[in-house]
C-alpha cells in the first residue's frame, strides 16, 4: 500500500488529527502476526475471540497505532485512536485509501460465478493494465477494505469481487470500491433462506450501483431471466452479454465443448472474435463474454482480451478437470447451489466417458427452499445422464428422492469414508466423476481418498 500519516487517519476515522503526530502508516491490518513498524493495527472482535486483548502486545512490537473501540489504559494515547465500532472503522478508512486511486475499478457481484468472472475479467484487463484482483475469498466487509489496502501506485486497474448474505451488505461494499464498471453475472437462489425470494436477491445485487456514478456502465447477463426486468430504468448504461438474449451487445455464438476447453465466437456490437477458452460448461461461456465486454469498456483491444481469455487458468476446486489413472475427475468443492450444480452435470453430460457418475454433497444456506433444490437437483441428475449418483449428507437425501427412476444405482451416504469405499470399488477405466457439494461439506477429502486409491 502507499503510506498515509496517522493524522490523516485519524480524519478519515473522526477523530481530533491534532491530537496526533505525523507519524506515518505503511500498512494496515488485522492480525497481530502480521503487524511490524509502521503498522496500524485495528481490533476487530471476531467470533472466538477480541483483537483488544492484543492491543498491548502489537503496540509493544512497534504498531504505529491501534484502533480500538474500548480504551486501552496503559497504551501511549497518541498511538490509540477510539472509534464506536471498529469494524465500520475498517470500511471507512479503507473507502478514504480508495479514494487516492484514479484508475478503472471493476465491482462485481452475483449468485454464482463471481469469482471465475472475476479471474477473467483480471486476465483481461492484465494484458494492457497492471491490474489487482480480489484473492481467494476476501469479497466481503472484511475482505474488501484489506483488498483496497493492498493498492499502490503501481496499479493501473482493479477487480474487486462482491459477496453478500442479507441486505444491505452489497451497499456498504460499493461504497467503499467506488466501481467505474460493475457486472451481475445472474441472479440465482444463493441465500434465498436470508433474503427471502430471487427477487430480494436482485434487489440486494442492485445495491452495487450505489456506490457508482450514473455515467458507471454496468454490465449483465441478459440471459437471466430477472436481470433484464430489473435494470429497466436505471440511469446506468447497460451492457448486455449472452447467447440466446436478441438484444446483447456481446453474445456467443458457434459455441463448440471439447474435453478441457469451449470454442466459441464473440459478436461484440457486429465484430466477431474467435476465442479458445481452457475451461468447460456453458456457464463459462458466458462469464467470457462479461469479461471481454468489460476490457472493450476499457479499450483493450479485442485481440488482447482473447489472448486474456485463453490465458485464463481455473483456480482452486472450481470445476477443476483432472484426469487419474484413465479417470476423469471434476473437482468442484468450493460452493455449491442449484444453479451451480446444474451447471457442473452439464458439463458432465457433456464429457466424452463410458459412465458418468455425480457424487453430490448438501447445499447450504438454502433455508425452506432446501428440500425443494435438492430434490430439483437430483431431477436434473437423472435429465443430464448420470448413471451413478452418490448422495452425502442429511439434506443429500433429497438428490437420491428426486432421481429416483432416472437413475439406474443412486445411493445415500451419511459416511464420508463409507462413501469413498463405495466408489473406488465401482471406479472403472473411461470413467467421469464429479465432486460438487458446498464448503462446508469438506468433499475435497473424498477426492484426495480416491486419488490414494488410483495411486495405490
Amino acid at each position: 500500500m502507499n503510506s498515509m500519516t496517522l493524522t490523516e487517519v485519524a480524519s478519515a476515522l473522526g477523530a481530533d488529527p491534532s491530537g496526533y503526530p505525523e507519524r506515518e502508516i505503511t500498512n494496515v491490518t488485522l492480525d497481530s502476526r502480521e503487524v511490524n513498524d509502521g503498522s496500524l493495527f485495528i481490533a476487530v472482535k471476531g467470533d472466538r475471540f477480541d483483537a483488544h486483548d492484543f492491543v498491548p502486545d502489537v503496540l509493544a512490537k512497534g504498531a504505529a497505532a491501534a484502533v480500538c473501540e474500548k480504551r486501552i489504559e496503559d497504551a501511549e494515547q497518541d498511538r490509540m485512536i477510539y472509534v464506536p465500532d471498529t469494524r465500520r472503522a475498517l470500511l471507512a478508512l479503507a473507502k478514504h485509501y480508495r479514494a487516492g486511486f484514479d484508475i478503472p475499478v471493476v465491482g462485481l457481484t452475483g449468485s454464482v460465478g463471481k469469482t471465475t468472472t472475476k479471474e477473467m475479467v483480471a486476465a483481461v484487463l492484465s494484458q494492457k493494465y497492471r491490474t489487482l484482483a480480489t484473492q481467494g475469498n476476501f469479497n466481503n466487509e472484511i475482505g474488501l477494505p484489506k483488498m483496497c489496502f493492498k493498492l499502490d501506485s503501481s496499479y493501473e486497474a482493479a477487480v474487486f469481487e462482491m459477496g453478500m448474505s442479507g441486505f444491505g451488505e452489497i451497499s456498504r461494499l460499493t461504497d467503499v470500491a467506488r466501481p467505474t464498471i460493475g457486472i451481475i453475472t445472474n441472479i440465482g437462489v444463493s441465500h434465498i433462506e436470508m433474503l427471502g425470494s430471487r427477487e430480494g436477491i436482485l434487489k440486494a445485487k442492485m445495491e452495487i450501483l450505489e456506490g457508482m456514478s450514473p455515467s458507471a456502465p454496468l454490465i449483465i447477463n441478459g440471459d437471466n431471466d430477472l436481470l433484464p426486468k430489473g435494470v429497466e430504468g436505471i440511469a446506468n448504461p447497460v451492457v448486455v452479454c449472452g447467447i440466446s438474449c436478441p438484444h446483447a451487445d456481446c453474445r456467443a455464438e458457434s459455441i463448440r465443448q471439447s474435453q478441457d476447453s469451449m470454442s466459441f465466437v464473440i459478436n461484440y456490437r457486429g465484430s466477431r472474435y474467435p476465442v479458445e477458452l481452457p475451461a468447460v460448461g456453458m456457464h463459462n461461456v458466458y462469464n467470457a463474454c462479461i469479461a471481454f465486454a468489460c476490457g472493450m469498456l476499457l479499450n483493450v483491444s479485442p485481440e488482447q482480451a482473447v489472448k486474456g481469455l485463453s490465458e485464463y487458468v481455473p483456480t482452486g476446486m472450481r470445476q477443476k478437470i483432472v484426469r487419474r489413472g484413465g479417470i476423469t475427475v471434476i473437482e468442484d468443492c468450493y460452493n455449491a447451489s442449484p444453479d451451480s450444480i446444474k451447471a457442473s452435470l452439464r458439463v458432465l453430460r457433456d464429457l466424452d466417458c463410458k459412465r458418468r457418475i455425480a457424487v453430490l454433497g448438501d447445499m447450504k444456506e438454502l433455508g425452506s427452499y432446501s428440500r425443494t433444490a435438492h430434490l430439483e437437483c437430483g431431477a436434473a441428475a437423472a435429465e443430464n445422464g448420470v448413471d451413478v449418483l452418490l448422495a452425502y449428507g442429511p439434506e443429500a437425501k433429497a438428490y437420491v428422492e428426486g432421481a429416483e427412476g432416472g437413475i439406474p444405482t443412486a445411493l445415500h451416504f451419511d459416511d464420508k469414508r463409507e462413501l469413498v469405499m463405495k466408489l473406488c470399488s465401482m471406479l472403472q477405466e473411461g470413467d467421469a466423476v464429479l465432486f460438487k457439494a458446498s464448503r462446508a461439506m469438506k468433499l475435497e477429502e473424498a477426492i484426495e481418498s480416491v486419488y490414494d486409491v488410483i495411486a495405490g
